[in-house]
């Protein structure tokens, strides 16, 4: 990128810019990057959810996976689940990180929500992950009945490399045939590693995440080069070559997020194949722009966000 494209940003997000320094990936960096994000994620649950960390059967020869559920109370019926991944470039992030946010989301969309600590990259390379999260799947739809959820109405949900694995769960439990999902709600999703590999877009991916810091995600995920002829579409959900029959689609994305084009081209494709898809490109917002709490564009996002999510699930109002 030649020149900068901070005289874009919605000036409501600029104040972001000065509390988020570059972030910079490597492995000499990961574990300092990876201590900073889980710092303050511990937050208290409000009197009106329950949170319970729960540890369930891996998959094949793997370990077990554990997730964090958060049940609003009191409930009288069976309530919809959404099965949230994390973001965090597949290489950082835990479910703790959205407590607060998991908890107010539980109690007011209402549903179950239950959150997947998957193992991460580079140490866990594809498909560890995706199959981690398709683990936690299987048992909710297995142990629906007891925990008081319909199996109908069962969605997932991410952001970032989150809504990467959300994408790719999608179109995994469509294969498999197995375990049906109702919908999925991408949030600014990390689709495709020919991103890496394509010419810069010329105002987009300026700001905390970049070209370079997606390009180290992606290569830990993969252990190959991103680009490369060999890349399942399990890993990039935008290499699929056949959409039909995936779940309806909420897809949310900032204009100058790095996932811009990738992301609306996603969402094309799914309307081609017959996929019903709400599509959102917020104008001057950037990668993870919803964490300016308190902001015109990040309110206005979540109040979005947030209606789609019970569309999609059918919850009540």
């Amino acid at each position: 990128m030649s020149t900068s494209s901070r005289h874009l940003v919605d000036r409501d997000l600029l104040p972001m810019l000065r509390f988020f320094p570059p972030l910079v990936l490597d492995d000499a960096t990961l574990g300092a990057v990876r201590a900073q994000v889980a710092a303050g994620s511990a937050a208290p649950a409000p009197d009106d959810v329950d949170v319970t960390i729960r540890s369930l059967p891996g998959p094949a020869d793997a370990p077990p996976v554990a997730v964090t559920m958060y049940t609003p109370r009191p409930r009288a019926a069976a309530l919809p689940c959404v099965l949230h991944m994390h973001g965090g470039g597949f290489v950082m992030g835990s479910p703790a990180s959205l407590r607060a946010a998991h908890c107010k989301l539980a109690a007011t969309a209402p549903c179950i929500v239950v959150s997947v600590d998957y193992r991460l990259a580079p140490e866990t390379r594809f498909p560890g992950a995706l199959e981690d999260c398709y683990a936690a799947l299987r048992w909710l739809h297995l142990h629906a009945a007891s925990l008081g959820i319909d199996p109908t109405r069962i969605g997932v949900m991410g952001e970032s490399a989150g809504g990467g694995l959300a994408g790719a769960l999608a179109l995994l439990a469509r294969d498999r045939g197995d375990c049906p999902i109702a919908f999925q709600h991408l949030l600014y999703p990390m689709l495709d590693d020919r991103t890496c590999v394509r010419p810069p877009h010329p105002v987009a991916g300026e700001f905390l995440w970049t070209r370079e810091n997606n390009t180290y995600g992606w290569r830990s995920l993969l252990g190959v080069n991103p680009g490369d002829d060999a890349v399942s579409p399990y890993a990039a959900p935008a290499r699929a070559e056949d959409l039909r029959g995936l779940p309806p689609a909420f897809i949310a994305v900032g204009a100058l997020d790095l996932f811009v084009d990738e992301d609306v081209e996603y969402a094309r494709r799914l309307m081609r194949d017959g996929v019903p898809v709400e599509l959102h490109v917020y104008p001057g917002c950037f990668h993870c722009f919803d964490l300016a709490a308190g902001t015109r564009p990040a309110e206005i996002f979540r109040r979005d966000a947030l209606a789609a999510l019970r569309r999609g699930l059918g919850a009540a109002a």
